[in-house]
């Protein structure tokens, strides 16, 4: 079976202030059209992180839904505004942590969704390699979005 696309939409190219660390950090609201299966999971990561690709956020077996609310909740199982089980960020976290590149630089973030025909068997608060590892050999449906999100430097006040 060939996997079929999904279309991801986050609604911006480059984030918002709320959704990173100098805002209020929220998750934003995910839209995903051509669902064919009954759950979705989303993966965010940092793409120009200094060690290698960062997770900011891993949330699966959400019922298949064309507008993931944002806002949710940093809980490892969710039942409110969605059900959704959320695992452990590589800042060792559950739930969203967004963008927060250092200063004077632009990083690139990788949406990642995966659609599925049953919900994924992986404890609350899985890693990121755990979710691999769940994933089955075939996935139904895969879509992708990337936004960016860069920090000014610092600016000291010259002294004259």
């Amino acid at each position: 079976m060939a996997m079929e696309p999904l279309t991801v939409i986050p609604g911006f190219g480059v984030f918002p202030p709320e959704h990173t660390c100098d805002g209020a950090d929220r998750s934003p609201e995910i839209t995903v059209l051509g669902i064919l299966t009954p759950y979705l999971a989303i993966v965010m990561e940092d793409l120009d992180a200094s060690m290698g690709t960062f997770t900011h956020w891993l949330a699966w077996n959400i019922p298949a839904m064309e507008k993931i609310p944002g806002g949710l909740p940093a809980e490892a199982r969710l039942s409110e505004p969605v059900a959704a089980v959320q695992g452990t960020n590589d800042y060792g976290s559950t739930g969203w942590r967004g963008p927060c590149p250092l200063r004077g630089e632009t990083h690139r973030y990788l949406f990642r969704v995966y659609g599925f025909d049953r919900p994924l068997d992986l404890a609350p608060g899985s890693d990121r390699i755990a979710f691999g590892r769940a994933m089955s050999d075939t996935i139904p449906q895969y879509g992708e979005a990337v936004a960016a999100y860069g920090r000014t430097a610092d600016v000291s006040p010259s002294r004259c």
